[in-house]
């Protein structure tokens, strides 16, 4: 019977976490949609508890610039994050910050 060995984490927590991605190829992409959805969320559920109303529109250019820096960081170390993902998500960070440049809310003229 073979025993269960430790990992070895005296080279840093990268390897460890690379070693994750590499076993589930989907943890990246949950991780960020994770962190999109938070931000959104409860940006749109505070502002819409202390004002009345959400600016949707802002709130999702805030989530995908969060995502997105935490993308860049994610590129740091080989194995992090794939070329695809990091083009979807520059790509949605770039259709949020459209639609807040060309959405009008009540209170603009």
């Amino acid at each position: 019977m073979a025993k269960y060995t430790a990992p070895n984490l005296t080279s840093g927590i990268d390897d460890a976490i690379v070693g994750t991605v590499t076993a589930v190829p989907i943890f990246t992409p949950m991780f960020l949609i994770f962190i999109f959805g938070i931000v959104l969320m409860g940006g749109i559920v505070s502002q819409k508890r202390r004002t009345g109303s959400a600016d949707i529109p802002m709130w999702a250019t805030i989530a995908s610039l969060s995502t997105f820096m935490i993308a860049l960081a994610l590129t740091l170390k080989e194995g992090l994050i794939d070329l695809n993902i990091l083009v979807v998500v520059v790509v949605v960070t770039i259709f949020s910050g459209f639609w807040l440049f060309t959405s009008r809310t009540r209170n603009e003229i």
